[in-house]
């Protein structure tokens, strides 16, 4: 499936095991972050909005395992294309890592997320989901990508891998390279010769001789 296209659509138009798995994730492995997820000029924030910001930043979050999976997810939900790069190319990463730090809410269902989806890589495959191949990742994100086809055990990592799209196209569609994908524009300044002549004669106007004289005139490209 294209999942660039349908996540772009929606945009523009929602025992042995546990202890593999704490080996996977140590408490003290933790993820860095680089600072420069969060926009560098920050004029337009208070003071305080730039203390808060600053003190996210300085934080960590996800371990270090924790940030490879979401790297790993979020290039499969939007993937480098010949027309832009991937997830991690607009450092959605360190988008999400932010954000949870923001919106703690999120920190529960994501980390839970996480720890369900290396116990179902293990299980399938005896490997932490970081480890297996591109074929078994994909088959284990088919069973979990579809919100209105949820499989019997899979609940949970359906409402895991909705609540990372979601960041995930978030992250991507705010950047600078999101942004060109959509092909947003936003206000670009131009340049006006004034009232064109069809519209002065429907009206029965025109300039004066040193109206057009006084006037700036732009040539047309």
């Amino acid at each position: 499936m294209d999942r660039r296209k349908s996540i772009k659509a929606l945009l523009i138009g929602t025992a042995t095991v546990s202890v593999l798995i704490d080996s996977c994730n140590p408490a003290d492995n933790k993820a860095v972050v680089t600072k420069d997820a969060v926009a560098a000029d920050q004029t337009d924030r208070t003071p305080e909005e730039v203390a808060h910001n600053k003190k996210l930043q300085d934080e960590v979050f996800f371990t270090k395992e924790e940030m490879a999976t979401i790297t790993i997810l979020a290039d499969i939900i939007i993937p480098k294309d010949d027309i832009s790069g991937s997830a991690t190319d607009a450092k959605v990463p360190d988008f999400i890592e932010f954000i949870v730090k923001d919106m703690q809410d999120n920190q529960t269902p994501m980390r839970g997320g996480l720890r369900w989806l290396q116990v179902e890589s293990l299980k399938r495959f005896e490997k932490s989901f970081n480890d297996i191949s591109e074929k078994q990742r994909l088959e284990i994100v088919d069973d979990i990508a579809y919100p209105n086809k949820v499989k019997p055990g899979m609940k949970q990592g359906v409402a895991f891998f909705s609540l990372m799209r979601d960041l995930t196209s978030t992250g991507f569609y705010t950047s600078e390279i999101g942004v060109k994908d959509i092909g947003y524009k936003g206000n670009v300044p131009n340049q006006w010769n004034g009232v064109p002549d069809d519209v002065l004669k429907q009206y029965n106007m025109a300039y004066t001789e040193k109206e057009l004289k006084e006037c700036i005139s732009f040539d047309k490209v």
